[in-house]
């Protein structure tokens, strides 16, 4: 044997002494990425268009957020979304036929009969309802070519209102709370608690009566216990409904965290999102019956609107303002997801089981429910039955009276 062949032979033989994961890169087989799924699964095609729908658009920040609110990892965000058919606002502008698109800027303005949204919030308002992302270019050449005066009206050399700056630390440091009066003329309230450092609206309810302290502390003890916690203080316009807050807030405090002291502050800084734009009713104020029903129906309507509305506000991402320190240039949705990518962290006073169960009980002692419907079970049993037998593609506030009429003989045929 040569010497080169007996170099050979003990080089062999150290070999199949050493380990296998010395010289082979994966010699079981695993998937180093355990928690990442397929493209065919249907979970995480509905979170990423979900995500692509609210405007994020950024792999790297898709892949964070799944990882940070759903426990997927995944790196192959640009291939899924190309699978899913997922196009950007270019190629999409350029694909849809141009009677598609102007139709789509048209029906958004519709809804916007006060003329206060430009062109950012009427691309993002099609693609929060639709899915469908247009160019800013191409909804502003639309805007101005079927609404010109709509862009004098916005004019941004208007007055505009002075506010404080806000200074928090992370999410759940502060909830902002209050109620809005300015549907009452037709029976309906308004109440929204906010995350302050984030932005994000955490709830908007509409209810009969935002100044009942019981439906308001029952509201508020649903958010304590959808999170699992408490924040550091609730901010509230010192309305007699927010006692109760006060004093549950206190109570469950001193409870399960009498070391973490508590600051509490009156304030208004929600009173900035709603204006007129409602359509006028024309039912009779004085028939009892016409006004059951234009309860159920508004409240229905009222509470859909404002929930698609606190989609699109969590989900939009406002300009950078270096002058503010809470987190800017982000939407709501990301800042709170993500709180320590912008410098954050979660204030939560996380609850333990026993504060839980207390939460549960002290919302079932309260009794809010009562409170909180517009009508008696038995007759919105019979406003959704007829409302469904029309078939009704959607309730919005362009066809409300129109369905009102239709549904009015169905609900009270026997009176009528």
């Amino acid at each position: 044997m040569s010497d080169s062949e007996s170099d050979a032979a003990e080089e062999l033989e150290d070999s199949e002494a050493l380990p296998p994961h010395l010289f082979i890169p994966n010699p079981h087989g695993l998937n180093q990425y355990t928690h990442c799924p397929s493209k065919d699964d249907e979970r995480t095609k509905r979170l990423i268009c979900e995500y692509d729908k609210q405007g994020v658009k950024s792999p790297e920040i898709i892949s964070q957020l799944l990882w940070a609110e759903h426990g997927i990892r995944m790196r192959t965000v640009s291939r899924h979304k190309k699978d899913y058919n997922l196009m950007n606002s270019h190629m999409t502008t350029e694909t849809l036929p141009d009677t598609v698109k102007q139709q789509l800027v048209l029906d958004e303005l519709a809804r916007d009969p006060g003329r206060r949204q430009g062109p950012p919030l009427i691309k993002e308002a099609i693609r929060m309802r639709t899915g469908i992302d247009l160019t800013r270019d191409f909804v502003e050449k639309e805007m101005r070519f079927q609404d010109p005066e709509g862009f004098q009206l916005r004019d941004p050399t208007s007055k505009r209102i002075k506010r404080r700056a806000l200074v928090n630390i992370g999410i759940h440091e502060e909830w902002s709370g209050d109620g809005h009066d300015k549907l009452k003329r037709i029976g309906l309230a308004i109440y929204g608690i906010r995350d302050v450092w984030s932005g994000k609206w955490l709830g908007l309810w509409v209810i009969p009566d935002n100044r009942l302290k019981d439906a308001v502390a029952y509201l508020w003890l649903s958010l304590v216990e959808e999170y699992g916690g408490l924040p550091i203080q609730t901010t509230t316009d010192c309305g007699s409904e927010t006692t109760m807050i006060y004093g549950l807030g206190t109570a469950l405090r001193e409870a399960f965290f009498p070391d973490f002291p508590l600051k509490f502050q009156f304030d208004a800084n929600v009173d900035e999102f709603w204006d007129n734009g409602f359509i006028d009713g024309i039912y009779d104020p004085y028939d009892d019956r016409h006004i059951s029903l234009a309860r159920w129906l508004w409240s229905r309507l009222v509470q859909k609107e404002i929930t698609a509305w606190k989609e699109r506000f969590n989900a939009h991402t406002p300009r950078k303002d270096p002058k503010k320190v809470n987190p800017s240039g982000v939407s709501p949705n990301i800042a709170f997801a993500l709180c320590e990518r912008y410098h954050g962290i979660n204030c939560l006073r996380e609850l333990t089981e026993e504060a839980r169960k207390l939460v549960s009980d002290l919302k079932k002692e309260l009794r809010a429910e009562e409170l909180l419907r517009f009508v008696p079970p038995a007759f919105a049993e019979r406003c959704e039955e007829a409302l469904a037998s029309l078939k009704i593609q959607t309730l919005a506030f362009t066809n409300v009276w129109s369905i009102f009429q239709a549904m009015l003989p169905l609900v009270f045929e026997e009176e009528l």
